[in-house]
């Protein structure tokens, strides 16, 4: 599969590319990632991701995210890690369909020591909801460490309102993850990124289906910059 090879970041042309890529391992898994875009904002996540950046996706899952990215030659390099062995299998099967792959994904769960680098972007995609909330501010914290100055950090979680579209990503994450999750205050996500000197640069919300995603792109200050 040759870097480039999306031609659109619609959701019907990331499916495919999933599809043609996620070929390998458990069904189940698989079929998450092949149509994943479907219902979640992979073609905005991808469009915050400026071209020939190194990125480190946390609680990466199958690596679909990364996988797009590398699929569409934006990145120079890449690594997800995520605390499913079965899940990071999948995504590593995946990378290997890619020429020149430019990602690699590690095992390890979130509370253990991250990767000791720094990345013009780190993302955290979906994975907030499902980590306890007493969790979340050093999830934040350590992202934000990992950002180089002038990069960018990505926040993407379920809406927290309105009630009905709570009640489906809840059910939602009953049947596919079996979990009974919360989700992330936008004040607490402002609050963490204000903590660690990053501002705000983007916001937007996108209603796809039943589900309500929240993106917050921060930005870590220049060194020198005025904070």
């Amino acid at each position: 599969f040759e870097a480039g090879a999306i031609m659109a970041n619609t959701p019907s042309s990331l499916c495919a590319v999933a599809r043609r890529l996620f070929t390998d391992g458990p069904l189940v898994l698989r079929m998450l990632q092949h149509w994943r875009p479907m219902i979640a904002p992979f073609g905005t996540l991808i469009d915050q991701v400026p071209t020939g950046s190194s990125i480190l996706d946390v609680g990466c899952g199958g690596g679909l995210f990364l996988i797009l990215l590398a699929a569409e030659g934006r990145i120079a390099r890449g690594l997800g890690f995520d605390a499913n062995a079965s899940a990071i299998d999948l995504a590593n099967g995946a990378a290997a369909h890619l020429a020149d792959t430019p990602v690699t994904f590690e095992c390890r769960p979130v509370q253990s020591p991250w990767p000791d680098a720094s990345f013009d972007v780190v993302s955290v995609i979906d994975l907030l909801h499902h980590i306890p909330s007493a969790v979340r501010p050093c999830v934040g914290r350590d992202a934000a460490a990992r950002v180089r100055p002038g990069g960018l950090l990505l926040l993407k979680d379920m809406t927290e309102r309105p009630i009905w579209r709570v009640a489906a990503n809840v059910l939602h994450d009953l049947v596919v993850a079996r979990q009974w999750v919360s989700f992330p205050k936008r004040g607490d996500m402002l609050a963490w990124g204000a903590a660690e000197g990053l501002h705000l640069v983007r916001e937007r919300i996108d209603n796809m289906w039943w589900y309500g995603h929240r993106l917050l792109v921060f930005r870590k200050p220049e060194e020198g910059e005025q904070r």
